[in-house]
């Protein structure tokens, strides 16, 4: 899984992977027991099972051979329930992830902090697409706080979180009406990403995203439409820019837009992570297709 904000420079690991088709050792290596279970259970969430879902990730938790393996059968399980909305369970599983990486500060400090940060904005995350945005606006603040703990010499530069953080406030500003306090927002996440180039070749393409998120919760359509058609077109692999494009047209009326567009995020959010569980039930809700019974 991979959060909504990487870091990593994607491009360059997978002109690597490209480069190198010859699986190593491990990777031939059949799956491990808890890696099938955790694989079927996310396949389940994507269907729409997911108590037949969190069924097998308790199984994957309860059966993992080390403390690493318990911590991402414990992120799959937030992401179960991510997919039913469930902020509160997604906020109790992800803490138990970071209580993991925080036994991890001592041997591997850049990371174990840069981890927290992440499970705590990752929390977040579902947390805005379910709508509690008071729990939301307090995981982003500590998710910052926490990355902000990495010693130097840093992985991750401070303008990361300070870009991060606006662009959440904004949204949860926007959500709430504020227009003005989202607007300052967005212009600091703008100043951010001007003030460290470095940082901004990677995150550039969500700014689109942020100015067009904003514009569609305070009702100014044009520019939702206009910047989110750019969102889309520089992030053509999350759902979740689609079902916001889709909102848009629905709202300028243009209702066979809006349905191809959700059918386009419905057939993409395959994945196992916060954009893809909120846009696939989402989506499936607004074209009217029915999720499958739970299984006996």
């Amino acid at each position: 899984m991979t959060s909504s904000f990487g870091f990593i420079a994607r491009g360059a690991l997978a002109a690597h992977l490209l480069a190198t088709p010859v699986l190593s050792a491990q990777q031939q290596q059949p799956a491990t027991p808890q890696q099938t279970l955790i694989r079927e259970a996310s396949r389940l969430d994507t269907r729409g099972l997911t108590a037949n879902a969190r069924a097998l990730f308790q199984r994957a938790i309860d059966s993992a051979a080390t403390p690493a393996a318990r911590a991402a059968a414990q992120r799959a399980m937030a992401m179960s329930y991510a997919f039913d909305a469930d902020c509160t369970n997604t906020v109790k599983y992800e803490e138990m992830v970071m209580a993991y990486w925080r036994t991890r500060e001592a041997d591997e400090p850049q990371n174990a902090f840069y981890q927290q940060g992440e499970m705590a904005n990752e929390a977040a995350r579902v947390c805005i697409d379910a709508g509690d945005l008071d729990t939301a606006e307090r995981m982003y603040k500590l998710g910052s706080e926490l990355g902000n703990k990495e010693p130097a010499a840093r992985t991750h530069p401070a303008s990361l979180w300070d870009y991060r953080l606006h662009h959440a406030q904004a949204r949860l500003a926007a959500r709430r009406g504020k227009a003005d306090e989202a607007q300052w927002h967005v212009a600091a996440a703008r100043r951010a990403l001007d003030g460290d180039t470095a940082m901004a070749r990677g995150q550039e393409r969500y700014y689109p995203y942020l100015v067009g998120y904003v514009a569609l919760y305070t009702n100014d359509l044009k520019t939702a439409e206009s910047e989110l058609t750019k969102a889309v077109a520089m992030n053509d692999r999350d759902p979740f820019q689609y079902v916001l494009l889709a909102m848009t047209y629905e709202k300028l009326g243009q209702g066979d837009r809006a349905k191809e567009l959700y059918g386009k995020a419905f057939e993409m959010a395959t994945g196992h992570n916060p954009p893809n569980a909120h846009s696939r039930p989402f989506a499936r809700r607004k074209l009217g297709l029915k999720a499958p019974d739970a299984m006996p």
